[in-house]
């Protein structure tokens, strides 16, 4: 599994691209000044910067996702229970839920999960 970590002005353009994406590079310059008060040069500079990771690719001057947003996240999560917890997600598990009740649809849900995911 790739490693992607990003910084957090780098996750706030990633998320202003998976929200628009497809879109023009000139449009996001436009969009980057607007929202996140960038030069052309910034947004330019960080683009590169994910597409050499492997997060984005500018074709034609057209910028499009190489993960979706869920793939960056799930791939932190999972980084997350391994460097945390040694992998182990009955341990984070039992970390999250400590001291708190799940309601029954959450347990249903964690049931369903496990049962659908379980090795045969």
């Amino acid at each position: 599994m790739a490693e992607y970590k990003l910084t957090k002005s780098e996750q706030k353009f990633a998320e202003l691209v998976w929200q628009k994406e497809p879109i023009g590079s000139g449009e996001l310059v436009k969009l980057c000044e607007k929202e996140l008060n960038w030069k052309k040069s910034t947004t330019y500079t960080v683009l590169k910067k994910l597409c050499d990771k492997g997060i984005f690719k500018n074709e034609n001057a057209v910028v499009t996702s190489m993960i979706t947003k869920d793939e960056y996240y799930s791939r932190q999560s999972i980084r997350f229970v391994e460097d945390t917890f040694g992998g182990s997600l009955p341990k984070f598990l039992a970390a999250f839920v400590s001291g708190k009740r799940l309601s029954k649809k959450q347990a249903e849900e964690l049931k369903r999960l496990i049962d659908e995911y379980e090795e045969e």
